[in-house]
């Protein structure tokens, strides 16, 4: 798969196939977020659950084998993560 191939996949997933299912991603991590606020007992923010998706993507690229959705599911994390940051 080329760069352009894993972008392309990337948008698929984020602004298509997962939107349909799951509804705008930045309400899924604000949701998230107050869970983990709850359960962490301190604030957590909706950039903060994309930005540990990010690093959960990693951990899994760094202790598994080699597996192309993780490098489509950090690009978009990737995006998703500064558009909640660059909300305004």
């Amino acid at each position: 798969m080329k760069r352009k191939e894993i972008l392309e996949s990337a948008i698929h997933i984020v602004c298509a196939e997962r939107q349909d299912q799951y509804g705008e991603p930045e309400d899924t991590f604000m949701g998230i977020a107050e869970l983990w606020s709850v359960y962490l007992g301190r604030a957590v923010s909706a950039e903060d659950v994309a930005l540990m998706m990010v690093l959960l993507k990693i951990a899994r690229m760094k202790a598994g084998k080699f597996k192309a959705d993780n490098y489509v599911d950090l690009c978009g994390y990737g995006a998703l993560a500064y558009e909640v940051a660059n909300r305004g």
